[in-house]
Parts: C-alpha cells; sequence; structure tokens
C-alpha cells in the first residue's frame, strides 16, 4: 500500500512560530548529524537471542565524555524545561541506533544515579510530516506526548509500551475472553482514530500495547510510536490498521468477538470523543492546520485521490478539488464535528 519512501520534508516558518509558540522549538543542542559520527557498532539482542535490529554504537574517548554531557541536556530540556539541577546524577547507559526504517532513529537510555531508574528517547532527523503526526496525537487521542524539534534534529520522548508485533505473538494466546474483548474494543478505536486524523503505515511494530490495570480488570490501550506516514499516501487503505497482513490476527479478533452493531457503536463513540478533543482544544488546532494547509506534505497525486475516496463516500462537495493534505484534514474534522450525531465517515469494513 505504501508507493515509495518518503521524503523528509523542512519546517516551514509558520511551523517553526507554532512549535515556538508551544515550547517544543529549541536551540544550542546536539543534532542528529553529531551522533552519526560513531566509531564502531555491535548487534544487540533480546532476551531471547533474536537480533533486534539495533546497533549499540560507540565514540571515539575524546567525544564521547562531549556527547554524553549534551545527551543529558536533551534530556533535561525535554522533560525539565531546560533544569540542570540534577544533571551531574543523570548517567547515558546506551546509544543504540536503527538503519531499519524511514527515522533512523537513536534510542538513548539515561539513568538516574540516585535510584537506577531509566528512561529513554530517541533523536530523529526532522520532518514536517512527523512534527504533525506527534503534534496531532498530542491534541487528539488519549495521551499526551512530549517532543522537540531544532535544526535538523527531532527528540522524542519514548511511549511505554509493549510492541504490537511482540505482544500479538507472545501475549494475545495467553489473554482471557474479557482481555481479548477488552483489546478487540481497543483495536476497533484504534483503527477509527488512525483514519480520521489520516495517521498512516500502523503496522503492528509501530504501535505498542499498553497493559492497564484496573481494580477488577486488565484494560488495554494502544499507542503509535511511528508518525512518519502523517498525511502522505493517497490510498485510504494506507489509513487503516486493519488493511495490513501484520494486523491480521488483530483483525480475526474484532470479528470473532463483535457484531456489526458492536462495532459500529464503538466507532461512534471514538468519532464523538475526537470531535470532542478538537472543540476542546479549537485555538490550537486550528493554528496547527493553519500551517499544515500552507505546507506541502505529500504529492497532488497522492491529495487527489484520498479527497475523492472521502468524497465518494461521504458526498460532501467540499471534498472536491482539494490542494493540500491540511484542506482535507480540515474538511474531516469539520465533517466529523457537523456529522458527529450521525456519523457515515467510515465504510463497514471490518
Amino acid at each position: 500500500m505504501i508507493s515509495n519512501k518518503k521524503p523528509f520534508y523542512s519546517l516551514t516558518k509558520p511551523l517553526m512560530e507554532y512549535l515556538k509558540e508551544h515550547n517544543r522549538l529549541y536551540n544550542n543542542l546536539l543534532s542528529y548529524d553529531d551522533l552519526l559520527r560513531y566509531a564502531g557498532a555491535v548487534n544487540v539482542y533480546d532476551s531471547d537471542g533474536e537480533d533486534t535490529l539495533w546497533l549499540r554504537v560507540f565514540y571515539m574517548e575524546h567525544e564521547r565524555s562531549e556527547i554524553d554531557f549534551e545527551l543529558k541536556r536533551i534530556y533535561t530540556a525535554l522533560m525539565s524545561d531546560g533544569n540542570t539541577d540534577m544533571i551531574e546524577h543523570l548517567f547515558i547507559d546506551a546509544i543504540d541506533y536503527c538503519s531499519f526504517g524511514n527515522s533512523k532513529p537513536f534510542r538513548v537510555k539515561i539513568r538516574n544515579l540516585f535510584n537506577n531508574n531509566y528512561v529513554y528517547f530517541y533523536v530523529k532527523k526532522l520532518d514536517a510530516s512527523r512534527v504533525y503526526g506527534l503534534e496531532l496525537e498530542h491534541l487528539l487521542s488519549p495521551d499526551n506526548i512530549n517532543f522537540l524539534a531544532y535544526d535538523n534534529t527531532l527528540i522524542e520522548e519514548h511511549v511505554i509500551g509493549i510492541p504490537g508485533d511482540v505482544f500479538i505473538t507472545k501475549n494475545l494466546p495467553s489473554c482471557t475472553a474479557i482481555e481479548k474483548s477488552q483489546l478487540a474494543k481497543e483495536f476497533v478505536k484504534f483503527n477509527e482514530r488512525s483514519l480520521v486524523r489520516l495517521l498512516g503505515n500502523m503496522r503492528s511494530y509501530n504501535y505498542v500495547i499498553v497493559p492497564i490495570y484496573d481494580f477488577d480488570n486488565k484494560l488495554y490501550r494502544i499507542r503509535p510510536i511511528d508518525f512518519d506516514q502523517q498525511s502522505y499516501e493517497g490510498d485510504y487503505k494506507n489509513y487503516l490498521p486493519q488493511f495490513f497482513e501484520e494486523n491480521l490476527s488483530m483483525v480475526s479478533l474484532v470479528r470473532n468477538t463483535f457484531t456489526k452493531s458492536s462495532i459500529k457503536q464503538y466507532k461512534i463513540e471514538e468519532r464523538s470523543i475526537i470531535a470532542k478533543r478538537i472543540l476542546s482544544t479549537r485555538s490550537r488546532i486550528e493554528k496547527l492546520l493553519q500551517c499544515m494547509r500552507d505546507d506541502s506534505i505529500s504529492s497532488p497525486s497522492k491529495i487527489k485521490l484520498l479527497s475523492l475516496y472521502f468524497y465518494n463516500l461521504t458526498g460532501d462537495i467540499k471534498f472536491k478539488n482539494i490542494v493540500s493534505m491540511g484542506v482535507l484534514l480540515t474538511n474531516l474534522f469539520n465533517y466529523i464535528i457537523v456529522n458527529n450525531e450521525k456519523p457515515k465517515i467510515i465504510k463497514e469494513v471490518l
């Protein structure tokens, strides 16, 4: 479904101003290119001895101390608005690099020497699509997400959870009937949420599943971890996780668990929640969409193909002659709000 490798899109001046207004834009921090100067690397294996496709990288001795210090500065900027009071108690445990995928991220493991608690964050090459995806995730999903942008570099906090492909293989078979039902419900909502906000390529390894323990039950939440394909592809199937082969187990779970009326109910619920989130953050959403409307993050042919899909689906004339993905997403959000009582935006395919 993905036609070719997506190019990187530079940030426009309005988008940078938007990020600055909301404390997402920083200066004078270590860049992505600086981390590419590693001197050596070894493969990283998981607990089962399988290759994770990550490389643990090493730097020349005269560079390592400076890189470690700059990574600590990045962490304080990301997590505490640049407060460096505790920086001397931080330690960089590992720096890993992944050449798989489009973003080719660095993953940094940082530990607090006081209590041995550790967290991860990612250093990636800056891309406007990814920035739009992260900001929309922050505003419209059940979870907030933290990130910084500067120069050619994007910093993302780590999203905690079990990788979807790992969960499907190792955890799903042992789930109880109630847990499977709850998980199926969450996948329906995640499927709906991905299309409504045009987040593509949600294969099982591009999202995590987060177990949440209630007092008498275990719930699940699905969170995306890759925002590279935000509003880029023209084929609508790219925005529906159900169409990816890697998610067939989840699709089967939904079909074996729910009737069509139940699926429709959960879709309506999710669209209603999204409509409320759009309205509650309307000013900020409008500023972001204005940046996106004037931006070019896809090709004219892809925009035309996707807008034609929504026009045929809704019959709304506003989806004809769309000139940018930002205009398409704006019209889609408006449609969701106006038609919240009688939603018909998504074909019954599950």
